[in-house]
């Protein structure tokens, strides 16, 4: 039989156990109401973004300017004295290493030089000895009153003219020393002889130049550009470099410098660096550079940031958050890239001018998310 836990007839006593059970149920019914309050919205914290405005690019004629290659890091090197050179140890195209020694002059009129500066010092030396001598002697008559001050403050004089001479002496020997080491030539870092200027036994000129070093790797082409295409011209723009000679490959590369004065006809000169020239690619070759003007039509393309690229499924695809102004959000769009140079992407497809783009934490974004800008 099942007993049913009720109100108490009259005449009965409620239990402890009872009165406790009827506790609990009045906590509860308090407790219900405060469950049911709506809780408090959560806010969704606002990242900050850092962006950047994707620029136009010139696209479409194309245009071709002949040039020389030059190597980016160059350096003239001459000796610090004058002399008749006694060894040239290298040839153009040899390669060199920091230190080692190009060409040295005739050392022989150096070595008289310091073993004549070296016995000026001897005899100013000794002079020093002998008027420190006669200081000393005179400064004991003077203070026994045996001579007048006139004869001491003459001993003084003799002896600190003695000891400047020993300094100007010592002077002479250290710059005769140090035009003997100047007769030997170094090379100022690792490179390849580009022009040699001189020959065993050439009296050269101080100052005169004498090798020509360019480091290896760093290659730039010259170009002459007219003033009536300089406009279309700006730093970043892609170019492409082929060469007469079968066995280079054409290369690719991007303007690096554009000159502010004209030249020659009216033309401007233009350095086109090349992205990573091989072996074969040396100073002094001719090239051609061709380049893409103007606006006709053709494709373009802009670089950005490689922080800036979220990465796709497929080879060449990834993604980009384009920052809307007006809902202040971003949207994840799909981009084509076509290769990576100096940490920026090269993009196909995807973007317009004007569109403004994350360029950091695009990992941490999702499409639609609202966020603002770090200026903000």
């Amino acid at each position: 039989m099942i007993q049913t836990i009720g109100r108490a007839e009259p005449g009965q006593t409620r239990t402890p156990a009872f009165a406790a059970k009827g506790l609990l149920l009045a906590a509860l019914a308090l407790l219900l109401p405060a469950c049911e309050e709506e809780q408090p919205e959560v806010l969704e914290n606002i990242r900050a973004i850092k962006t950047i405005t994707v620029a136009d690019r010139g696209s479409g004629q194309q245009r071709r300017f002949p040039g020389v290659v030059e190597a980016v890091d160059t350096s003239s090197i001459s000796f610090e004295v004058a002399g008749n050179t006694r060894e040239v140890n290298v040839n153009v195209g040899d390669r060199v290493d920091k230190g080692q020694v190009l060409a040295t002059l005739d050392d022989k009129p150096f070595q008289l030089n310091v073993e004549g500066a070296e016995a000026e010092v001897g005899r100013a030396k000794a002079q020093l000895a002998e008027k420190e001598t006669e200081f000393v002697r005179q400064k004991t008559l003077y203070e026994k009153e045996w001579v007048a001050k006139a004869a001491f403050d003459q001993a003084l004089a003799a002896r600190d003219s003695a000891s400047n001479q020993v300094s100007y002496a010592g002077s002479k020997l250290n710059l005769a020393r140090r035009d003997l080491e100047k007769t030997v030539l170094e090379a100022p870092f690792d490179g390849v002889i580009a022009n040699k200027f001189v020959d065993p036994f050439q009296e050269v000129a101080r100052g005169e130049k004498v090798f020509e070093v360019y480091a290896e790797g760093a290659m730039e082409v010259v170009v002459s550009v007219p003033e009536t295409a300089i406009g279309e011209v700006h730093l970043g723009l892609p170019a492409e470099i082929t060469f007469p000679s079968e066995q280079v490959a054409s290369q690719k590369g991007r303007i690096s410098e554009v000159g502010s004065v004209a030249g020659d006809a009216n033309a401007f000169p233009v350095k086109v660096a090349l992205a990573d020239p091989p072996e074969s690619v040396l100073p002094g070759m001719t090239a051609e550079v061709t380049l893409i003007l103007g606006d006709n039509g053709g494709s373009t393309s802009y670089l950005v940031p490689v922080s800036a690229i979220a990465a796709g499924a497929e080879p060449g695809q990834g993604y980009v958050f384009i920052f809307d102004e007006g809902s202040s959000t971003v949207k994840k769009t799909a981009i084509s890239t076509e290769g990576v140079e100096d940490n920026r992407v090269n993009i196909t497809e995807g973007l317009a001018p004007g569109d403004i783009i994350v360029v950091a934490g695009v990992s941490f974004l999702r499409d639609g998310q609202q966020v603002k800008l770090m200026s903000q």
